[in-house]
């Protein structure tokens, strides 16, 4: 459809008040690859608890279970609380103690192929034990955490519903099946449709009189995202992230040195015995293994992060993986004035100073801020009733 077909259907469908721009076929093409939502999801393979209804309750039991620190004081809740969006709104996160990296929320993490702003976790179980025996998170270990769900008979007779057996006797293939389960809890953490998602429904089905209720200012900061921008080249699809890492030119300075971000995210992943290179993949094909057995350390992985996604991102301030910018228009202000000289000049460079006016600026807020959901309702806890 051209650019003049467009704007007369526009003013044909409400007249000379049209309020939707007149997007070009490429711009057309572009906005319709963010949908649509929510994107398809089939269980993963190398989980055989992901989809399982009893995994389900079982890690929703355990996400809120303060025993999986041994001080009792910190939960999976403490840093990814439900009514924040899964996650906790301060610029680092505190579980014993503070830590070096911002809480990434927890909606739409099903959708993911690393985990974790370095990537260290290869698959969603393998993160979720990984805050649990981070000293300054949760501080447990697999002992503590193995013998806690042997104890309690309702874990124990759960966890042998999910598995088919009771808890074993290695302490490590207790701590994957808690992975296993947190994960599939995880899993149906997914938000709701937001006013973008009305809109580019609209545009792909040719809907004007719809297309109008999107507010002027987010539609020229979506022209912006994915024309001049060039925000879509790491935040494309449904979920609005290429789920892979760059540098972004925000300081990676922390107390007493540097995050090495994806370079030492890597060293961590190889170095993990619950990757999926070892024996708790329940994949038997091998083919979700392949990513993990092909990433290799290279020097322009230091100081890059993970790209969120940025759905519902105006409910998930501070950003960037250290918290350092503390509302949507810092973000815009910091890729509209980053410096070319903070990049190292390993890799492809996709940042660039956009030197966005004022307005300009505010137009982008508005289309980020259209990405939230419009409902926050939260889901509802499942009832509690005794394993049998």
């Amino acid at each position: 459809m051209t650019r003049l077909l467009i704007a007369a259907l526009l003013l044909c469908a409400s007249g000379a008040q049209a309020q939707a721009l007149d997007f070009s076929d490429t711009e057309v093409r572009a906005i319709l690859r963010h949908g649509p939502w929510p994107a398809p999801w089939a269980p993963d393979p190398t989980n055989r608890a992901s989809g399982n209804g009893e995994a389900v309750a079982l890690g929703e039991r355990l996400f809120f279970d303060p025993r999986l620190s041994p001080s009792g004081k910190v939960l999976c809740a403490t840093c990814h609380a439900p009514f924040r969006a899964w996650q906790d709104g301060r610029a680092r996160a505190f579980g014993l103690a503070e830590v070096d990296r911002n809480t990434q929320g927890l909606l739409n993490v099903r959708y993911g192929r690393w985990f974790g702003w370095d990537g260290a976790g290869d698959s969603l179980w393998a993160q979720s034990v990984r805050p649990i025996l981070e000293p300054r998170e949760m501080g447990g270990s697999a002992a503590q955490v193995a013998a806690l769900v042997r104890a309690d008979a309702e874990l124990a007779c759960r966890y042998e519903k999910v598995f088919g057996a009771p808890p074993p006797a290695s302490d490590l293939a207790v701590l994957a099946g808690v992975g296993k389960a947190l994960a599939a809890f995880e899993e149906t953490l997914v938000s709701g449709r937001s006013p973008f998602d009305d809109f580019r429904d609209a545009l792909a089905g040719r809907d004007f009189s719809s297309m109008k209720r999107y507010p002027e200012a987010a539609q020229r900061g979506l022209r912006i995202f994915v024309g001049r921008g060039n925000c879509n080249a790491c935040h494309f699809g449904p979920a609005f992230t290429n789920g892979e890492f760059h540098d972004t030119g925000v300081p990676f300075f922390i107390k007493g040195g540097v995050d090495p971000g994806r370079h030492g995210g890597i060293r961590k992943l190889q170095a993990n015995p619950l990757n999926l290179l070892g024996a708790y993949n329940d994949d038997a094909s091998g083919a979700s293994a392949v990513k993990t057995r092909q990433v290799a350390e290279e020097h322009r992985n230091f100081g890059e992060f993970k790209v969120p996604s940025l759905r519902n991102v105006a409910r998930t301030a501070p950003y960037m993986h250290d918290g350092s910018l503390p509302a949507l228009a810092d973000v815009v202000r910091h890729y509209s004035e980053v410096s070319p000289d903070r990049l190292h000049s390993d890799g492809i460079p996709l940042v660039k100073a956009l030197h966005l006016s004022e307005a300009e600026s505010a137009d982008l807020v508005a289309f980020l801020e259209s990405l939230s959901e419009t409902a926050s309702a939260l889901p509802p806890r499942r009832p509690v009733e005794p394993c049998r």
